[in-house]
């Protein structure tokens, strides 16, 4: 179904003089800035850096990842997600945008345009409910430099591939509903009646994205072949100058929640991330070959909680990403545990609940991440309810909640996000079949006054990644 589903990236024809997306309301610019004031001093970039793979730090990179976005469908000023990507460099950079649903399955993808130090911001209710995508164009699509103007320091090249592209038009009403329906949970027909995500009946659409820097515009998805070709012959490229930072805007509460994008360096010549057999981010798409390059991310985390006292009335949520380590197509709906997809939900090799006097509490952890359902391994899961708080591809857990209960109102977190099981992934990557890249954001929030985001304390790389829980 992916190649239909590839349809999807640039399609829809555009009338003459369509409008540009809007830009994000100044309501939400002011609560956006007023997160990253707080919370997110960013450094002052220079230009590209050298890669320093295996040690996920804030550098500019070949991949950014967005690892949980939330937009309502119904409330115009509701819930929405915006986005940056900036170019740290004075040369310009075409990159490709894809949009994953919760269960990993590519839903849709777009080329952005950034000449030197460029930025552009991405509202998500512009592209998933208005169905607009962000208007940039390369020197040969905008001559008279109206689309995407170059600043006095930066360069404006052309990218040929992008002509009758870039800037794209509106997506066709078919496609906007099938990317509404499949971030919902629901089937989509584009997918022949499958469907792509998890069903919480709120019209809340979820997932994440990755934006890669790219040699072309293109409608490939990072499985796709030819997206990945060994010395850069592909559509991806190893140039690591992308940075950016996201925000979750609930209008409805008086509150925006902001951390960066995760950046994922590429380096080609590193063994960590050029040999194969060994863990990469997009391992699971290139067949564990390296040939993206792309460093992986932490398998165990450490992150602070507390319940709903204080300052910080709504408690403590974790955003967490995950890699199943397969590469995911729609299944037939509706989306169920153990069966539809094999691999969800996921568990967890371990995790310990702290109090502040550093007692711990040890949650059963079954089913075993990648394993059999339950009945078919009676002898290693218990008859009581599975304890997996993070079951899918990326997610909003409330720690203290059904998904999450914990035995105490302050403490911190021990995740150790690995597999137990490899059989859902082939054994793979050779290197360490159990190692399983993950990312958490810890978040908190007072309804109509201020919220927090921070990134999890990340102990490992999936480069060398722990296995030792304490308990």
């Amino acid at each position: 179904m992916r190649p239909r589903s590839r349809a999807v990236a640039h399609a829809g024809q555009a009338p003459a003089g369509a409008r540009p997306p809007r830009r994000p309301r100044a309501g939400e610019v002011r609560r956006a800035l007023l997160v990253a004031a707080l919370a997110l001093p960013l450094p002052l970039l220079a230009g590209p850096a050298a890669a320093t793979v295996c040690h996920p730090a804030r550098v500019p990179a070949a991949t950014l990842l967005l690892p949980y976005f939330e937009v309502s469908l119904e409330d115009p000023n509701g819930l929405t997600t915006l986005f940056s990507i900036n170019n740290a460099a004075a040369a310009a950079v075409l990159t490709h945008v894809s949009i994953w649903s919760d269960l990993s399955v590519p839903i849709m993808s777009f080329d952005v345009y950034l000449t030197g130090y460029d930025v552009q911001t991405i509202n998500l209710r512009d592209v998933i409910v208005n169905g607009n995508l962000p208007q940039t164009a390369s020197v040969g699509q905008d001559p008279n430099d109206t689309i995407s103007p170059r600043g006095p320091d930066s360069t404006d090249v052309n990218y040929p591939s992008c002509d009758g592209k870039l800037p794209p038009p509106p997506l066709a009403p078919a496609i906007s509903g099938h990317v509404q329906d499949a971030l919902t949970g629901k089937p989509s027909p584009i997918l022949s009646g499958l469907c792509a995500g998890q069903v919480f009946g709120d019209n809340v659409a979820r997932g994440y994205i990755t934006v890669d820097t790219v040699n072309d515009c293109t409608v490939r998805f990072p499985g796709d072949p030819g997206y990945f070709v060994a010395n850069g012959g592909g559509d991806a490229t190893d140039q690591n100058v992308l940075w950016g930072v996201w925000f979750i805007v609930n209008a409805a509460q008086g509150f925006a929640q902001g951390a960066e994008m995760v950046a994922i360096e590429a380096d080609g010549t590193d063994p960590a991330t050029a040999t194969p057999g060994r863990y990469t981010f997009y391992g699971r798409y290139d067949g564990w070959t390296a040939v993206d390059h792309r460093e992986p991310l932490a398998t165990t985390f450490a992150t602070q909680f507390a319940g709903g006292f204080g300052a910080f009335v709504n408690g403590t949520d974790l955003l967490v990403w995950r890699d199943p380590k397969v590469a995911q197509g729609p299944v037939a709906c509706p989306v169920t545990p153990t069966v539809r997809p094999p691999w969800y939900p996921q568990g967890q090799e371990g995790l310990v609940i702290f109090d502040e006097m550093e007692h711990p509490a040890v949650p059963v952890t079954c089913p075993f991440s990648g394993s059999p359902a339950p009945s078919a391994r009676p002898q290693q899961c218990p008859p009581e309810p599975p304890f997996s708080p993070f079951p899918a591809a990326t997610q909003r857990t409330h720690i203290g909640g059904a998904a999450f209960p914990v035995p105490f109102d302050f403490g911190w977190l021990w995740l150790d996000l690995n597999a137990t099981s490899a059989a859902s992934s082939g054994n793979n990557p050779a290197a360490d079949p159990l190692a399983q890249q993950a990312w958490i954001v810890f978040t908190q929030s007072t309804n109509g006054h201020f919220a927090v985001a921070l990134d999890a304390y990340r102990l490992d790389s999936a480069c060398a990644a722990n296995h030792a829980v304490p308990h």
